[in-house]
């Protein structure tokens, strides 16, 4: 009925200034771009200017032969089998060039798919720095212009935009990440490189407006939206997740970009719609953003207490030592230093572990865990990777 039950900031949008976090500030999306870039290509296809199952050649022609097969709803669903540019060993370096999508789109597009399209679903930003490509080259304009021009402005969401750091931009929020040592700011990021994977920025009250009218119906046709929120594979559908839970259904997706971690979930039945935004790397926007929906249908959660960390012998935190594989270019470095175990991701910095119980890891700078496997004789053959509410496992090399 939109009513709001919950209209609140918290901590500071900038510490050094001492500026408070409120409904008004602008916060970097991450993925959650994604549900925006989605339903602008969406737009396109209704207006006959794109089809989901035309191939990406159609609308970039010269594009490489290995993508021949790869289809716009594969660039959606995340089942295209491009490789994912953050992922690369060098993206800690490329992250701070000033680049185009024709510019981005050369670091990955000689590299040879993952997968066959269509063969399984596998997140990958590439697939929507392609998809800003297909935008711009269809539509005559630039990725932003686009989306300001027909999902922004005519929503009202005047504090939603592209994020440029050129750009004065009046209750911008400043981002942040943990570290050993406290808060630190977040690593330098060219907004020129997320593109349409993850490069707008929003407040919580223009994301209300947002939830309202596409799931109100002012947003897509009926036949897109159907589409919109049909899930593939691993719960993906186009641009956001269909995640289902105790008999409830979310549609929701989070967002994770230096500095900023965000959550934007909508329960088609009870009508509640939770924004988490947050400018705090690893933050636990999602964690919170789930138990808030429990809260919003009338459920019941537990509240978080204080993890207790128990002594690990040295000799079996030597077991943990080693290199453990997600995907060919992204992994977790596992170390054991001066009477400490870190774990260190692709392009990210090291992070202590805190052991809760046997082979059960937490850290303390970031919401995440780390369960690592045995095999029968006992070795350590891999972990299990907690964070964001997914689960993903790792191979030890």
């Amino acid at each position: 009925d939109g009513k709001i039950l919950l209209d609140k900031g918290y901590g500071s949008a900038n510490l050094e200034w001492k500026i408070a976090n409120d409904g008004d500030t602008k916060f970097r999306l991450g993925s959650v771009t994604k549900q925006f870039t989605a339903t602008a290509i969406l737009l396109l296809a209704e207006r006959g200017k794109v089809s989901l199952d035309g191939v990406v050649k159609t609308y970039l022609p010269d594009a490489p032969a290995s993508w021949d097969k790869v289809t716009v709803r594969n660039l959606l669903n995340h089942s295209a089998g491009i490789p994912n540019f953050t992922s690369f060993d060098d993206y800690g370096k490329t992250k701070a060039l000033a680049t185009t999508p024709t510019e981005l789109i050369a670091r990955f597009r000689d590299k040879p798919l993952d997968f066959a399209p269509g063969e399984r679903m596998d997140y990958s930003n590439s697939g929507y720095v392609v998809l800003t490509a297909i935008v711009e080259k269809v539509s005559g304009q630039p990725y932003g212009t686009f989306v300001a021009d027909n999902i922004f402005k005519p929503l009202g969401m005047a504090d939603s935009g592209y994020d440029s750091p050129k750009t004065v931009l009046a209750r911008r929020a400043s981002g942040y990440s943990p570290s050993p040592d406290g808060v630190i700011n977040a690593d330098y990021l060219d907004m020129t490189v997320p593109q349409g994977a993850g490069g707008l920025y929003s407040t919580t009250h223009d994301l209300l407006k947002w939830q309202a009218a596409l799931f109100g119906g002012k947003v897509l046709k009926p036949e897109s939206f159907t589409a919109y929120t049909t899930p593939y594979k691993n719960n993906y559908a186009l641009g956001v997740m269909v995640a289902k839970a105790d008999g409830k259904t979310s549609i929701e997706h989070s967002g994770g970009i230096d500095g900023f971690n965000t959550w934007l979930g909508y329960d088609p039945d009870s009508k509640v719609t939770v924004i988490v935004l947050a400018n705090l790397n690893g933050g636990a926007a999602s964690a919170l953003g789930k138990s808030m929906m429990t809260l919003g249908r009338g459920g019941a959660v537990t509240l978080p207490s204080e993890r207790k960390a128990i002594a690990v012998a040295p000799a079996t935190a030597r077991e943990y030592v080693g290199e453990y594989e997600l995907t060919p270019t992204f992994g977790i470095v596992v170390r054991y230093e001066g009477g400490k175990l870190t774990a260190q991701a692709t392009n990210q910095a090291a992070l202590e572990l805190f052991a809760e119980k046997p082979d059960f890891f937490f850290y303390r700078a970031t919401d995440a865990q780390i369960a690592f496997t045995r095999d029968a004789s006992g070795k350590v053959t891999g972990a299990v990777l907690h964070q964001a509410g997914r689960q993903m496992p790792v191979k030890k090399k």
